[in-house]
């Protein structure tokens, strides 16, 4: 016999095959749910359908770092950070030859700048590390660290949200590193080291 209607009282185990709960579920799989829009009427959806508008992923996103150590001295003005090598970036929106990110999706992000900074060589050093993100030319935020004669290596990390306009913002990793005496300084190169990356958080 046909049944036009499903009720509450029509719902029994022996109506859901196997009456196992599934570990997995493939795209094609269906999902039954109600849409309140025609008075509760039950209706089917495959799992890739109905995922489709769950959540979002966090890209555009990217992670580069230094191919090679960079001097900067100890010159008491910003400079920006040549990092040339991408461990990820998920939609090429890194800039390998400018150092910047210019992400083409709208949104608020989460964005890093971590620095080693190492003493060549020193002689009553006092110096100021610095560390910095610049939004469109311009810093936004910056770690601030004093150093001493006896610590020679340092390594400042700046983070924060950043809203991006999808289209012309960019973001840069810059440093500053200031001191009296002898001796030079650099930023170390390797991503365990140094550092400059983002991921979309939220559009």
């Amino acid at each position: 016999m046909a049944i036009d209607k499903v009720t509450s009282a029509g719902l029994t185990e022996d109506i859901i095959t196997g009456q196992t709960a599934e570990t997995s579920i493939a795209s094609d799989d269906l999902v039954l749910l109600s849409d309140t829009s025609a008075s509760g009427a039950l209706k089917k959806m495959t799992r890739a359908n109905f995922v489709s508008g769950v959540g979002q992923t966090n890209t555009p996103y990217f992670l580069a770092t230094l191919t090679g150590d960079q001097d900067i001295g100890y010159t008491g003005v910003w400079t920006k950070i040549s990092m040339a090598s991408e461990i990820h970036d998920s939609d090429g929106a890194y800039n390998t030859s400018t150092y910047r990110f210019t992400p083409q999706t709208a949104g608020k992000y989460w964005v890093h700048c971590q620095l080693q900074f190492e003493a060549t060589a020193g002689s009553n050093q006092t110096p100021y590390y610095k560390s910095a993100i610049y939004k469109n030319g311009a810093t936004v935020g910056q770690y601030v660290m004093r150093g001493s004669a006896n610590m020679r290596q340092h390594t400042p990390f700046f983070g924060r949200i950043l809203d991006m306009n999808g289209s012309s913002d960019y973001i840069e990793c810059y440093a500053f590193a200031d001191a009296t005496g002898a001796g030079s300084n650099r930023i170390a190169a390797g991503v365990a080291s140094s550092s400059f990356g983002a991921y979309l958080i939220a559009t």
